[in-house]
């Protein structure tokens, strides 16, 4: 809404008043004719930048899925020596396997994230038939977040306020009863984090409970650095999503890469801001600001 006095408008009502004088009297009795030459009369102004703490040129953010065990045994030592906090999102049963090492992640500094109790992907994947998303209903995927974060509350001793959407899907359903379940997350978690999408995140525009998540699975390190140079042109937020860690496979992020991104990441002359899922999206939250 525009107000009379706000400076950071610069419209003028006196302009818009004599635009309104000029008009014939046909465009004033059309409504939606009005409409339009009122607002062509209102001058359109760039959208603000958004601003990153202590003058950084961008965000980003690491982020592990699926509690593998690579990541406890192979990628917790790495983060631990630069010092770099990640998002763990975590599915409880993978949590038990390996609980020393999860709390150990915790006593870290690294946030846990919910990535679902059974992580249902499309009936598509051979993995997943028996637990396809198409079969479910909105009642029953509320269950299964919160059963996922009353879990680890139990095992870790941490209430995940992010989600990170397994297999980046997000409907639940088939056809015309299809149904996205970004309310259910929306209402429950403070970020909703996707997969395999193409873009980095706009601060001043991204949905919190879809936020785009960037594979870095299978990268080079010239691949990573790459997104991170460019959406540092723009000042927006990459969210990197792994699997394993470990040597050069199917779904692993290479641990030389990983070590490699994280000296580039950690590097003051690049002006990168490095933390977690729940800290940036916080801060994002609560800074943004769009021109109105």
């Amino acid at each position: 809404m525009l107000k009379v006095g706000d400076t950071s408008q610069q419209v003028s009502v006196q302009s818009f008043c004599d635009t309104v004088k000029r008009m014939p009297d046909s465009t004033v009795r059309f409504p939606g004719a009005f409409a339009i030459v009122a607002l062509a009369a209102i001058p359109l102004h760039a959208q603000q930048p958004f601003h990153w703490p202590s003058g950084k040129r961008a965000a980003v953010s690491l982020s592990f899925d699926d509690a593998r065990t690579t990541q406890i045994d192979n990628g917790l030592s790495v983060l631990q020596k630069y010092g770099v906090r990640a998002t763990f999102f975590v599915l409880p049963n993978r949590v038990k396997e390996r609980l020393d090492g999860w709390k150990r992640a915790v006593a870290q500094g690294h946030e846990i994230g919910n990535h679902s109790a059974t992580h249902p992907c499309t009936a598509n994947y051979e993995f997943s038939a028996r637990n396809g998303l198409e079969d479910f209903t909105l009642a029953r995927m509320a269950g299964e977040l919160d059963r996922a974060n009353d879990d680890l509350e139990r095992l870790l001793g941490v209430k995940p306020i992010t989600f990170a959407y397994p297999c980046g899907q997000k409907t639940i359903g088939r056809g015309r009863q299809a149904q996205s379940y970004v309310p259910l997350v929306a209402e429950r978690f403070l970020i909703g984090r996707g997969y395999l999408d193409e873009s980095p995140n706009d601060p001043s525009r991204c949905d919190f409970a879809q936020t785009m998540g960037t594979v870095l699975d299978g990268l080079t390190y010239k691949q990573a650095t790459d997104i991170v140079s460019d959406a540092a042109k723009s000042g927006r937020w990459v969210i990197f999503v792994s699997h394993e860690v470990g040597p050069p496979a199917f779904q692993t992020t290479d641990i030389a890469v990983l070590e490699q991104l994280i000296q580039y990441l950690r590097d003051p002359k690049n002006g990168l801001w490095v933390d977690t899922v729940k800290t940036i999206g916080a801060y994002v939250k609560a800074h943004r600001s769009l021109a109105r």
